[in-house]
């Protein structure tokens, strides 16, 4: 019989539940039920979510690196890996954490609030959860790579074999759909904390790039950066957006649109970055691809790029990713699509096969951005 946990659900970080937790039902047909509840008034006290099922006694169905479905009856069905730390995902990934020895497992979202995103507010009507089994071992490599992979450096000569371009990782977007010279991504131009503003900077006005669209700063931040003056960045048009780094959240969201906006009301070439223009750029410039009509395997090789540009610096020495950590990436931000549009009501059942397109103009317009506004983007990126 394959393993079936049935829970309800709730968050809490709780030291004051008013009743004893009930005893543990294990019936034959059906696998295992418990009941949990929020603080005394039914209330969420974590914006992640507690399933109170002790650790130790789920890591005798499931281990760690295992891919389960959870169904939260009434709200929704994901699957997500099995692990210790929401640091064992991608950011903006769903994970199931079970800690040995802790009370309860928690579910979680890298960089993100699982109870906002799954629209969770209080448990005063008791919430089931079932989890089920359905990759046995299969994010135990994700692990891997999450834990053992992601090192970076800040010196150029820990990169021998890249260009200067993928050092600072700055490159053209030239995906299907997209316009020649239109659209650009690279890490900061200003920020010298990770040591590729200059080359970034110098990439930017070798491209003439007329706008600049930080993702990461505020414009009082961004100018009190040392020589940011003398950039060629500070002769330019820039906006400053300051999103966080949560991809479901309505800040991540304002900005983005407001971004969007941004770039209708300017000129092409546009430079998109954020700190190492990796996550946040990431994202917005998968979002971009999808809008001009990429394919799949576009968006995935231009997102996997930036983790090759920086990745896997062992003893002060790059050492290539290998084509299986490779496709980890490459997978990552199909996935963070898919996720984020979940949210917004727009399913994405095929990956492989899906209209990028359509799907991206219903996620913008659930942003906020009408027909209007998406055509007159589309127009400036042709």
């Amino acid at each position: 019989m394959r393993h079936l946990i049935a829970f309800v659900f709730c968050a809490l970080f709780c030291q004051a539940c008013t009743e004893p937790n009930p005893a543990f039902v294990v019936e034959e047909d059906s696998g295992i039920h418990t009941t949990i509840w929020g603080d005394s008034t039914g209330q969420l006290l974590s914006t992640d979510l507690f399933l109170n099922y002790p650790a130790d006694s789920f890591l005798t169905e499931f281990e760690i690196g295992d891919i389960v479905t959870v169904a939260i009856v009434g709200y929704d069905t994901l699957e997500m890996p099995v692990v210790e730390s929401t640091n064992d995902v991608p950011i903006a990934g769903f994970s199931l954490s079970a800690v040995s020895g802790a009370e309860r497992l928690m579910l979680a979202i890298h960089y993100g609030e699982a109870a906002e995103v799954l629209k969770i507010s209080d448990v005063k009507t008791p919430i089931k959860v079932t989890v089920k089994m359905k990759d046995k071992g299969g994010y135990l490599f994700g692990i891997d790579i999450m834990r053992h992979v992601q090192y970076m450096s800040l010196y150029k000569e820990s990169y021998p074999e890249l260009s200067i371009q993928d050092f600072a990782n700055f490159r053209k977007v030239h995906t299907t759909g997209m316009g020649a010279n239109k659209l650009y991504r690279s890490s900061s131009p200003i920020d010298y904390s990770i040591g590729r503003n200059h080359y970034a900077d110098s990439l930017a006005k070798e491209a003439g790039i007329a706008t600049f669209i930080n993702l990461t700063d505020t414009e009082i931040y961004a100018r009190s950066y040392q020589n940011f003056d003398s950039s060629y960045y500070s002769s330019q048009d820039a906006v400053f957006l300051s999103m966080p780094v949560q991809f479901y959240s309505m800040p991540f969201k304002v900005g983005l649109a407001t971004g969007f906006r941004y770039m209708i009301e300017h000129e092409a070439p546009y430079l998109v970055h954020c700190t190492y223009g990796m996550d946040r750029t990431g994202f917005t410039i998968a979002v971009l691809e999808a809008l001009m009509g990429a394919t799949a395997e576009e968006i995935q090789a231009d997102y996997a790029q930036t983790f090759i540009n920086y990745f896997t610096v062992i003893d002060d020495m790059q050492v290539s990713l290998n084509a299986h950590q490779i496709d980890f990436y490459k997978a990552v931000v199909l996935k963070n699509l898919q996720s984020v549009y979940h949210a917004e009501g727009i399913d994405i059942p095929d990956l492989s096969n899906a209209n990028w397109a359509s799907a991206t103009e219903k996620y913008l317009q659930k942003l906020g951005m009408t027909a209007e506004e998406i055509s007159a983007l589309k127009e400036k990126l042709k």
